[in-house]
């Protein structure tokens, strides 16, 4: 028997079981497994794959984060870890999963993703406009003398309790544009440190969290209302872990991108931020510091 051209290979739903078969993936081309974001990613999200026809893992895999579910659909959908297998890459894989993503089924919902410049082809010949840019950073933070102690900043940053997570779904559903209540409440779990900064009156004004990567921990999201409460989120999580710190900050704040730098962060990748059927992100860019993950917008 002829076997299928690798075009014609069915798509599936991935699920949770599916996990170590993306992080091999991953491996495969290069990247970091990344298990635990996997994990959330299969558990928030809706993930899709091509079984390799040589029985091997998978072809290739991607994510779908939705948000904002009404009755015609999600208001926004994220697209990441768009991955095919380093031996059946260039064949026509990542076109053929993301055509069938974007074309069947989200046609018609507004999409996001991050681009790197080797992905960015591919997204604008299917409809993605470039609409922004992330600067990816990375090191151990240094904490200069100068810097205010975060119990002593411009905002009162504390750990979060579980009080404060519906407060946290309000504040991140007005600066993100739309509901994800359903990412939002996995924060606890997944996170190893969540904190939320309030002003004098007690208002709540910008949260952050700290997460496991590999040998990383990641900070994301980071919500502040402005530079200084950004900065003491960021300095207080810091004070939390001995790992090198990596994030992905929006290149129009660069006064804290220029904080990070002289605090010992150095610059790794720039991504394009790009949308489908939606002229920018919505939301409140201006106290939106820094994805929980690229992949998940």
């Amino acid at each position: 028997m002829t076997p299928p051209h690798l075009t014609d290979l069915p798509i599936r739903a991935l699920t949770v079981d599916d996990l170590r078969s993306c992080a091999d993936l991953s491996e495969d081309r290069g990247w970091p497994r990344e298990e635990h974001k996997w994990g959330l990613l299969l558990a928030a999200g809706n993930g899709y794959g091509i079984d390799a026809p040589d029985g091997h893992g998978l072809a290739a895999a991607c994510v779908v984060t939705s948000y904002g579910q009404t009755h015609a659909g999600p208001e926004l959908a994220a697209i990441g870890m768009v991955l095919v297998a380093e031996r059946y890459a260039r064949r026509g894989l990542g076109r053929r999963l993301m055509t069938y993503v974007c074309d069947d089924l989200l046609k018609g919902v507004p999409l996001t993703l991050h681009a790197t410049p080797y992905g960015r082809p591919l997204y604008e010949e299917l409809g993605f406009d470039a609409t922004g840019s992330a600067e990816m950073l990375r090191g151990s933070f240094r904490r200069e003398a100068s810097d205010p102690a975060p119990e002593a900043g411009p905002v009162a940053v504390r750990p979060a309790t579980g009080e404060d997570i519906p407060r946290i779904v309000q504040l991140d559903t007005e600066v993100f544009g739309t509901d994800r209540t359903h990412m939002i409440t996995r924060l606890p779990a997944f996170a190893d440190r969540l904190l939320v900064a309030e002003d004098g009156r007690g208002e709540l004004v910008g949260y952050a969290a700290i997460w496991p990567n590999m040998e990383t921990h990641v900070i994301g999201p980071l919500i502040a209302r402005d530079t200084a409460g950004a900065q003491a989120l960021v300095t207080a999580l810091a004070a939390a872990t001995d790992r090198p710190l990596r994030t992905d900050i929006d290149v129009r704040h660069e006064d804290l991108l220029a904080w990070l730098k002289d605090r010992g962060l150095g610059s790794v990748a720039f991504n394009a931020v790009m949308t489908r059927d939606i002229p920018g992100l919505p939301g409140d860019w201006t106290r939106r510091w820094a994805p929980l993950t690229v992949a998940a917008g």
